[in-house]
């Protein structure tokens, strides 16, 4: 979950500035062995240079795609690499081929991340007997029913937190710019250590505040690009790097064990009944002798940083309706609809509200975060075309977010795209949580929390843009954590509603 709605394209963008160099090789069009087209590869660099002069790499697919067609190949430094661009192309590789292709990349910062060994993590493991497991104890609290007693504790959590947050939004004032990112994500922190663990934080302890902030640092540097992915001699100059990501992990690592773990292990051995996903975990880990003890520490690891992903995607949702006016207008009248009285929006209203859940669906769509890449884990096929045991598989999901083959005026934000007949409606070719066995399982808390904490700002605050540009990333959700701040004005039909003001 710590790569919920993208975890990838860890690509070296622009690198060394060789594009120009090698400009009269672009044009060449080579076979590889197995028939699949591509452009030249040079050696040592393989196409990396290929991926400059783009925003991004996947502007830099879609171009390719438009030469060599949906599927074709590359090589980016040492690994061999396959690029598909069509949806028809994508549902072979999630689904219908899925069992071939369930593997990760081996990046260095993968490892680095989960001491040593990227398989402690869900999202960035190969797949294995062991994940089916860890995600069969973590699907019945990702994903729970409408009517069960596990959908009630996640609306009546996400209530509680997004009340902390306008009473702390509300203290600030509305005379001054905010840096709120911090406290988003704090908020969205203890929704998730509440939900999973009965554990909630003040917002002033300071191991917390670092525990979220490394969390965020993370997030954001795991949907950036590095050289080192794809060129690991590199390591030695990265050394730096590698230990201010080894510092974040074990700072998160740290404040589990001691601020959530141990506690529910003492309180266990009092009474074993589970409250928690946690306490479930704990219990699991007594009684099946193929999940060790890191197993458990690093996919509770992995679910609780699922809060830098909605924190990030509330920012950017924000950007969009303060860009979009008309937008926000549309959402505060369907908040109004639902609760003219000001009561608080709950997680049971979200059927009631189509346009509201379009509006994050289309910030989605149009930051089109990747997918995790796959790699095959066996020797296949793609289009009748054979794939080597080992390429990795690059998913451009972007194509699919941002072509008109797909979408009528992709360039603009339209939230009503997704509401027909006043009801909710996703095409089959909108993934961004990707599809198949190795689909996001955390996808409905991100959406669920998402949802709440974006109704609860927009139901008390005009939000307006401070300093920083409000323009949308491209293929990527994640924002510096320093981003831009915004300016909280008090709506006028709120401010006499005491109960909201005295909220602590």
């Amino acid at each position: 979950m710590l790569t919920l709605v993208s975890a990838c394209l860890l690509l070296a963008v622009g690198l060394l500035g060789v594009a120009a160099a090698v400009a009269a090789h672009l044009g060449r069009r080579t076979k590889h062995p197995a028939g699949i087209p591509g452009p030249h590869a040079w050696p040592v660099l393989g196409n990396l240079h290929m991926l400059g002069g783009h925003q991004t790499p996947f502007h830099a697919f879609t171009a390719l795609a438009r030469r060599f067609g949906p599927i074709y190949r590359l090589r980016l430094g040492v690994s061999r690499c396959v690029v598909v661009s069509s949806y028809a192309l994508i549902k072979e590789v999630l689904i219908s081929k899925g069992a071939h292709f369930g593997g990760r990349p081996d990046f260095i910062r993968f490892s680095q991340l989960f001491g040593g060994d990227r398989n402690n993590s869900l999202a960035l493991c190969d797949w294995s007997e062991l994940q089916k497991t860890r995600r069969k104890i973590a699907r019945f609290y990702c994903s729970p029913r409408l009517t069960s007693l596990q959908f009630q504790q996640m609306s009546a959590v996400a209530e509680v937190e997004t009340q902390r947050l306008i009473a702390r939004i509300s203290a600030h004032g509305s005379a001054n710019a905010l840096h709120v990112k911090p406290l988003i994500q704090a908020t969205c922190a203890n929704m998730f250590t509440s939900y999973m663990c009965t554990t909630t934080f003040s917002y002033d302890d300071p191991a917390f505040r670092e525990f979220v902030h490394c969390y965020d640092e993370i997030f954001w540097d795991i949907n950036q690009g590095y050289a080192v992915d794809f060129l690991p001699w590199l390591l030695p100059i990265y050394q730096g790097h590698m230990k201010r990501l080894q510092n974040w992990a074990q700072c998160i690592r740290q404040f589990i064990l001691y601020r959530v773990i141990n506690a529910h292990r003492e309180r266990l051995k009092l009474n074993p009944e589970p409250l928690d996903f946690t306490d479930a975990l704990l219990q699991h880990l007594e009684n099946d002798p193929d999940l060790t003890w890191q197993h458990a520490l690093f996919e509770l690891e992995d679910f609780l940083g699922g809060h830098s992903a909605v924190g990030n995607l509330i920012m950017l949702v924000l950007a969009a309706v303060i860009s979009n006016p008309e937008v926000g207008k549309k959402i505060l009248a369907e908040i109004n609809e639902v609760a003219p009285d000001g009561r608080c929006i709950n997680l049971f209203d979200r059927s009631a509200m189509p346009y509201t859940e379009a509006t994050i669906l289309e910030t989605l769509r149009v930051t089109s975060s990747p997918i995790v890449p796959h790699v095959a884990t066996e020797d296949s096929s793609i289009a009748g075309f054979t794939i080597e045991k080992g390429s990795v598989v690059f998913l451009n999901n972007f194509e699919l977010n941002t072509s008109a083959e797909y979408w009528d005026h992709p360039d603009e934000f339209r939230p009503e795209r997704f509401v027909v007949d006043g009801s909710l409606v996703k095409p089959s070719h909108f993934i961004p949580f990707s599809t198949g066995k190795r689909t996001c399982i955390g996808s409905k808390l991100v959406q669920s929390f998402s949802f709440a904490t974006l109704v609860s700002i927009m139901q008390n605050f005009d939000v307006s843009a401070g300093e920083g540009s409000l323009e949308l990333p491209k293929a990527c959700v994640a924002l510096p954590p320093n981003t831009f701040s915004l300016v909280f004005t008090p709506r006028q039909a709120q401010q006499s509603q005491p109960p909201l003001a005295q909220q602590a």
